[in-house]
């Protein structure tokens, strides 16, 4: 196999690091397949360029999962040799039971799981009702200036408090958010190219971190995924898992696999620094990494031109209190 990376990197906002346009998520990953497969995996990931891992600790909130995830990455990313300086980790800090238990106890368990001593970047989680977001800047400058990160995004904040997080770093002269982590896909973009968000992209104050592009599996055909997958904003699953013959159609048409076009279909937005995936095969880590030549061999414009009807969600526009 090729060792030569293949992988093009963008800029995860205005302050942030260059980042692979591919990257891994954990969520239901690495503890559903075999543990040499992990190990080849995140070697083969580093050998392609694309050694960006979003590894969360999901064992708090009302959705704990008593996950090993994170315990079975950090064990498989030492096996695959790999130096801390080969691969950058994105954490995750959770709001549900925030201030109580707080970002440091947060990122010393997170860390202490993985097996490292800092991540590059972490994302503030959702959340319900009020939030603090004065206290929230502050306590994660703390976690920057304890040296545990160097930046942050949010994940589907509601917007009101995620331009006063903006204003109240810069305010401040602390690190604001970089980037924001959204559900984005063929079907659903009403919250990353809606009128709350895409102008803070357009603007570059952000930029967009895709996840959940294939809805839980749907868009690439498990059409009754047998896993836990995100929420279903609107209400639009039943006809998103209806759209499927229509994404398979089109790939098809464009000589790719619909992975490929999903992919593809989120970095032809400009705003988009990279996109999350979770993968449990190798097969399918190369399989996603050809959405970049799709992406080159069609171009942008004729392939969101081209997925222009697959948008489900026009009706539900959010806004901005997700």
């Amino acid at each position: 196999m090729s060792t030569a990376p293949t992988v093009p990197r963008r800029r995860l906002g205005p302050d942030g690091p260059e980042v692979p346009v591919l990257a891994l998520g954990s969520w239901n990953t690495w503890d559903r397949m075999d543990f040499g497969d992990a190990v080849s995996l995140v070697a083969r990931s580093a050998e392609l360029g694309c050694a960006f891992f979003d590894v969360a600790h999901y064992d708090m909130g009302p959705h704990a999962e008593n996950s090993r995830t994170d315990l079975i990455f950090g064990r498989a990313v030492r096996e695959a040799g790999l130096a801390r300086s080969d691969w950058q980790f994105c954490g995750k800090l959770w709001l549900w039971d925030y201030p109580a238990t707080g970002f440091t106890r947060q990122m010393e368990t997170s860390l202490e799981r993985v097996g490292a001593e800092s991540a590059d970047l972490v994302v503030v989680g959702d959340y319900l009702g009020e939030l603090d977001v004065a206290r929230v800047v502050a306590d994660v400058a703390e976690q920057i200036d304890a040296g545990r990160f160097r930046g942050w995004g949010v994940n589907n904040w509601r917007y009101r408090d995620l331009r006063a997080a903006l204003d109240i770093a810069r305010a401040h002269g602390l690190v604001p958010p970089s980037f924001a982590q959204l559900k984005y896909g063929l079907a659903r973009r009403s919250m990353a190219e809606g009128h709350y968000y895409a102008p803070l992209f357009d603007a570059g104050e952000l930029a967009l971190q895709a996840s959940d592009v294939f809805e839980g599996g749907m868009l690439v055909g498990n059409l009754r995924p047998d896993r836990r997958i995100g929420a279903d904003v609107g209400g639009i699953r039943e006809r998103i898992a209806a759209a499927y013959p229509r994404v398979r159609q089109l790939a098809d048409t464009l000589g790719a696999s619909p992975a490929q076009l999903g992919i593809a279909f989120c970095l032809a937005n400009p705003a988009t620094a990279n996109v999350l995936v979770g993968v449990s095969r190798q097969s399918q880590l190369e399989d996603n990494v050809g959405a970049v030549e799709l992406l080159d061999r069609v171009g942008a414009p004729a392939l969101r031109r081209a997925a222009r009807d697959l948008w489900l969600d026009r009706d539900v526009a959010p806004d901005g209190t997700w």
